[in-house]
């Protein structure tokens, strides 16, 4: 209840300083393409898969984008990866979170909670879903990113929003969503995301500065 209190005291404080800074202009950053991420990561191999369609990508907003399949060297493996970045969040184009995508495709949650990951700079904390439809099962790991930060929370990601917007006149931001499909068990499925997804962090940040 504490942490709620204090998120929301934070949006609020955030929130008057993004209506302070409205108007101003969006400072631009350098940064790399999505699609120069690395096709190859620690023993992954990625291939691109098929573009989204227009009306998907008018729905999502993002100025740049990578969805790809990456298959373990083995073949014991996959991880379906989707990275979205939006250049400015001032005009209504925000992240859609994968709490609200996933059941409208008619995954349903079945576990939910927090994992952490080991960072360039330290841990850091991203979410873990498990889901399911009909008998298939699939672990998503899915965070925020952006400004040089990684933050798991939704609200915690629009506070911080707010205040980089107002303090440093920057808005840009991304998503990185991890799934891979549980073959044997969610435990063992979630050991594999989470090695892909440790290997694959140290890529992003020039990606989602």
């Amino acid at each position: 209840m504490i942490v709620r209190t204090v998120v929301v005291l934070f949006v609020l404080a955030g929130a008057g300083l993004y209506a302070s800074r409205a108007g101003s202009t969006e400072v631009t950053v350098d940064r790399a393409p999505l699609s120069d991420l690395p096709a190859r990561i620690d023993g992954w191999r990625g291939l691109d898969a098929e573009p989204f369609a227009d009306d998907v990508l008018a729905q999502l907003g993002v100025d740049d984008y990578v969805n790809r399949h990456y298959v373990r060297s083995d073949g014991q493996g996959l991880v379906a990866m989707y990275v979205g970045y939006y250049a400015s969040q001032r005009q209504g184009d925000t992240i859609h979170s994968p709490q609200n995508c996933l059941p409208g495709a008619g995954w349903r949650p079945v576990e939910s909670g927090r994992l952490t990951l080991s960072g360039r700079s330290g841990p850091v904390e991203v979410n873990r879903y498990v889901i399911s439809k009909g008998l298939r099962r699939q672990v998503v790991l899915y965070w925020y990113q952006g400004r040089g930060r990684v933050v798991a929370g939704e609200y915690t990601n629009k506070a911080l929003l707010m205040l980089d917007a107002a303090r440093l006149g920057r808005s840009n931001g991304g998503l990185v969503r991890l799934i891979t499909p549980v073959t044997t068990t969610a435990e063992s499925a979630t050991a594999q995301l989470t090695a892909f997804a440790t290997a694959l962090l140290p890529h992003l940040s020039r990606h989602l500065p």
